[in-house]
């Protein structure tokens, strides 16, 4: 099965935005996060028998979507929802997190994260009116490659304050590669406890955990925690349906969920559309598979990079990948700026990577590996070509 992603649609032309936002020809997009393998054959054969019915009027979101939902979960991660627990349906995971943050703060107030973090915390949260407050991850070096810890003591100073009534969190982390640890999360989630901070969890990558990790959800967690925190979570990145947008918000609070449920009311971001409902019940129900064939391919595509950085680019470090498909490595001993270096890869190698100034750490580069092996391995030729070319200057 793991053969049927070695071949990939030509997204040129098709109005996709990770391959048509390019102003130049023959750029090799390893940007955005998105996928570009075709979704799984039952989403395919879902979405056409919708197609076929003809009428895409307002959506009622039936309950075999809520129970698709819930047996994810249970089947996935061995978490039981509570049956009382409904969820919040809404466009996407941005438009959730930069709603409950309008729902749970006051502008002037800040909201802690733990960066490099995913570029649209920073906006979600200056849109809102708030500030951020800090709380940087702890790199850990380990020879040619590297990783990230939770620096928990700043954490709990910074959530200490009143003012900072919310963390945001991304479970897995998105770009540091992290796929927490059950203790870490736990540790996070007492430490919210303590400090009567509301813990916000960004789960989009929790389905494209690597093997020998595991994901574990927030509502997992000991201490009631789906009564005091609030995930997000949507199938968008593991089966590639970003552009269905259809997300979900959960939490059993009475008091978060009427507060998050006026938010999304008043931003108008409470109806989704039909493709997006019938997408999430065919992945939820017939794709476990399919998905596990695709981890497994991610993964091989992350060993064969790995490899090249080592052959071939001896000056850049590599983070361990413990989840998501972005590769995240260190070249800040080229000395060139990094937004410098993603325009210097476009202009002259036609690759495109994304600069780690964007998620809050210069001197990185994040690259997307869901992709074709072939594809991959003509990107880095590229990105060895360009790198080695600095370094020889």
């Amino acid at each position: 099965m793991n053969q049927l992603f070695d071949i990939t649609p030509s997204r040129r032309g098709s109005g996709s935005y990770k391959w048509d936002s390019a102003t130049a020809d023959g750029i090799i997009p390893l940007w955005v996060a998105d996928m570009d393998f075709k979704v799984a054959e039952p989403i395919v054969e879902a979405l056409r028998r919708r197609v076929d019915h003809g009428v895409f009027g307002y959506t009622l979101v039936p309950d075999e979507y809520y129970r698709a939902v819930d047996s994810w979960y249970r089947n996935r991660y061995g978490v039981t929802l509570p049956p009382d627990m409904r969820l919040i349906y809404t466009q996407g995971v941005v438009p959730a997190i930069s709603a409950t943050i309008k729902a749970l703060t006051r502008p002037g107030d800040a909201v802690a994260v733990m960066t490099p973090v995913y570029n649209c915390f920073f906006s979600s949260i200056r849109n809102n009116g708030c500030r951020l407050a800090d709380v940087p991850l702890i790199r850990v070096d380990d020879g040619d490659m590297f990783s990230y810890e939770i620096d928990f003591d700043r954490l709990e100073a910074v959530l200490a304050d009143e003012r900072t009534p919310v963390l945001l969190f991304c479970n897995p982390h998105n770009p540091a590669c992290r796929a927490w640890r059950r203790d870490e999360l736990q540790r996070v989630y007492d430490i919210c406890r303590l400090t009567g901070t509301t813990m916000l969890s960004d789960e989009i990558h929790g389905d494209l955990t690597m093997p020998g990790h595991t994901f574990t959800p927030v509502a997992a967690l000991d201490g009631d925690p789906l009564t005091h925190t609030v995930t997000f979570s949507s199938p968008s990145k593991a089966f590639n349906t970003a552009g269905l947008q259809i997300a979900n918000i959960l939490t059993s609070s009475p008091r978060l969920r009427y507060l998050i449920d006026r938010a999304i009311n008043d931003n108008e971001v409470c109806d989704v559309n039909p493709f997006g409902v019938t997408a999430l019940i065919a992945a939820y129900t017939e794709c476990a598979g399919w998905l596990d064939s695709l981890i497994s391919y991610i993964h091989d595509n992350y060993r064969y990079l790995a490899g090249r950085v080592r052959s071939d680019l001896p000056v850049v470090k590599l983070a361990r990948l413990e989840a998501t498909y972005l590769a995240w490595l260190d070249v800040s001993t080229l000395g060139i700026d990094d937004e410098q270096l993603e325009e210097y890869l476009m202009e002259h190698d036609k690759v495109w990577v994304n600069a780690g100034s964007m998620y809050g750490a210069r001197g990185y580069i994040r690259i997307n590996m869901a992709t074709s092996r072939q594809q991959l391995a003509e990107g880095l030729d590229r990105v060895v070509r360009g790198l080695n070319r600095l370094t020889n200057k």
